[in-house]
């Protein structure tokens, strides 16, 4: 399996490429897909600073854009070329494409994304939110049908009284 060394040679050139004019902070990222590959991206930042894209966004692109996959060991550098830790946002980007067991290399040395990411929110809890949103949509069918079918025999008996 390809090493954190190689990953962070990786992210350093990746970082070597960032647009960072405003902040000045460059950074590069880099990860292993589970099929052996290597996908990088860096920081790009915007003069309206809310749409600058981290490092972890243009990784993702390049591995959706290669054909997918799960990213299985991932390294982030800084301008100094040092590993530094995702904000949450890139946490959870990277969650949502983390292999199990995904390793991120941080200043700490090497964590687990369940660590990093706790109580993390990603596909599995959605098609599980789903699924209770559909029986419980399924209960209101039915609770609807059966006051509809009431109603039906309550005029029924009503038409039968009137007859009398």
């Amino acid at each position: 399996m390809i090493d954190f060394d190689t990953l962070l040679e990786h992210a350093r050139a990746a970082m070597a490429t960032a647009y960072a004019p405003y902040s000045r902070f460059k950074v590069g990222a880099a990860a292993l897909v589970d099929d052996g590959r290597i996908v990088t991206g860096c920081n790009v930042e915007n003069a309206a600073l809310g749409v600058t894209l981290c490092a972890e966004c243009g990784m993702v692109s390049e591995l959706i854009r290669g054909g997918g996959g799960k990213l299985v060991r991932f390294a982030c550098v800084g301008p100094d070329g040092q590993p530094v830790t995702p904000c949450g946002r890139c946490r959870q980007l990277l969650f949502e494409h983390a292999a199990p067991g995904l390793e991120l290399l941080t200043p700490r040395g090497v964590e687990r994304m369940e660590d990093m990411l706790p109580g993390a929110f990603g596909p599995a809890q959605l098609e599980a939110e789903s699924l209770r949103l559909a029986q419980l949509e399924e209960r209101v069918r039915g609770l609807e049908e059966r006051a509809a079918a009431g109603q039906r025999d309550e005029s029924v008996g009503q038409e039968e009284e009137g007859n009398d």
